[in-house]
């Protein structure tokens, strides 16, 4: 990598006067309700509960936001970012296709479906939206490195988010981590380091660094609460593409939890500012079972998330000790959805249906939903006849080597064309 990181734990950051993160005004927690300033951090000093954003809008309108940029920035009025956002470099994700996917439907027995692709983001998942909005808030508060804990697309989006804004970065993965996402983040010339562990123990690793190093953004630790409000951009578009309205169900993945609960979020922020009719919506959440605690604790009945060691081939959702699985329970819980987990064989199943039903290949987060889609409507959970969404968040060329060892030639033949009229009527 190029250029040198600062290895002193001398607090470099902006203080929280003077700073510029539009609506945004101060951090609540989710437990206790105490507010605190804007600043870099992550947990509530009177409970320890984690902070989020608190915001005052105004008064916005539909014409506001179509007028805007066809990237996330058209949604800068509701993010913790300042309103020239776009004026300093940065990957500029979002607007990705919401696709009528109405052959996968007839596969899965639903009416009306359609399939929210953010494959078509700049490193080709979501965590574009999320670190883009990380990183401008991470430019107000004075820090200089991007870093983060990643199990692939996050890495994948912190360094070529730094690398386009002329940033340092730091990237911690597992070492099990997929060939391709570590090839796809080491080309951005950061510093990439592979720790022996589970993506938990690289993430404990991550908070420690995040208190040595104040000069470092780890996007998804001391920068958390801006972070994630960028997965509030997906719903935003979600309503926005289906013509101002909100889904009637939605099914969304879960790793951290923090992306469907946030979705969640987004919808209700719309709701209340009038943006769209305020009608009833379900959401819906998909694990794998080989590392699915948030699903285990929906079906027990309980509220507490009970941390498990993940072992499943879907890595990206590979989050044993999930920080916000107790709160996507309670918003699966409010909107009356459900959560389901399903096997590693199902999850290749879900990847090779979507692809040959709607020409998508997802990785394997995908199939997870995909498949999970199929045994909620099943189980009778998801009504066949409402209005559905299915978030597919990140490329199958990430993770080839879920299915390579099922997927090739059906046969090899001689270069003549009675050999390959044979072979077709095989």
């Amino acid at each position: 990598m190029t250029g040198t990181l600062g290895t002193s734990a001398i607090n470099t950051r902006t203080t929280t006067s003077g700073l510029d993160l539009g609506p945004a005004r101060h951090l609540v927690c989710r437990e206790c309700g105490f507010s605190t300033p804007l600043a870099a951090e992550f947990a509530c000093a009177e409970c320890f509960g984690p902070l989020e954003v608190g915001y005052d809008f105004g008064r916005l309108t539909r014409p506001d936001i179509e007028s805007g940029p066809l990237s996330i920035w058209r949604y800068r009025r509701l993010l913790p970012v300042p309103d020239d956002v776009d004026e300093h470099p940065n990957t500029q994700p979002g607007l990705t296709r919401l696709i009528r996917a109405d052959r996968l439907a007839k596969a899965l027995g639903v009416r009306r479906l359609w399939v929210k692709d953010d494959t078509g983001n700049p490193t080709h998942s979501f965590k574009d939206r999320v670190v883009a909005v990380a990183l401008a808030a991470a430019r107000q508060l004075g820090f200089r490195v991007l870093a983060c804990p990643s199990t692939g697309n996050l890495a994948n989006a912190v360094a070529a988010a730094a690398a386009r804004a002329g940033w340092e970065s730091v990237v911690l993965i597992p070492s099990s981590l997929e060939r391709a996402k570590v090839l796809t983040t080491a080309v951005y010339d950061g510093a990439l380091i592979a720790v022996d562990g589970t993506y938990d123990d690289v993430n404990r690793l991550a908070t420690e660094l995040a208190a040595e190093h104040e000069d470092w953004a780890f996007v998804n630790v001391n920068v958390r609460p801006y972070y994630a409000e960028g997965s509030k951009t997906l719903g935003y578009e979600v309503a926005e593409q289906l013509g101002w309205r909100l889904p009637d169900q939605i099914v969304v993945p879960i790793a951290s939890g923090s992306q469907l609960t946030k979705v969640d979020k987004a919808f209700r922020e719309f709701t209340e500012l009038g943006l769209v009719q305020p009608l009833p919506y379900r959401v819906f959440g998909a694990q794998a079972t080989g590392c699915s605690p948030v699903s285990a604790a929906f079906k027990a009945g309980r509220d507490v998330v009970v941390p498990v060691r993940p072992d499943t081939i879907a890595r990206s959702l590979a989050i044993g000790a999930p920080a916000d699985g107790p709160y996507a329970l309670d918003a699966v819980r409010r909107t009356n959805g459900a959560i389901e987990d399903v096997t590693d064989a199902e999850v290749i199943e879900g990847i090779r249906l979507l692809a040959r039903t709607e020409g998508i290949f997802t990785e394997t987060a995908g199939g997870v939903t995909v498949a999970c889609a199929k045994k909620l409507v099943g189980y009778g959970q998801l009504d066949p006849d409402a209005e559905t969404v299915l978030l597919i968040t990140g490329d199958g060329l990430k993770t080839l080597d879920a299915v390579e060892d099922h997927l090739g030639p059906q046969t090899t033949v001689p270069p003549n064309t009675k050999a390959i009229r044979e072979a077709l009527g095989s």
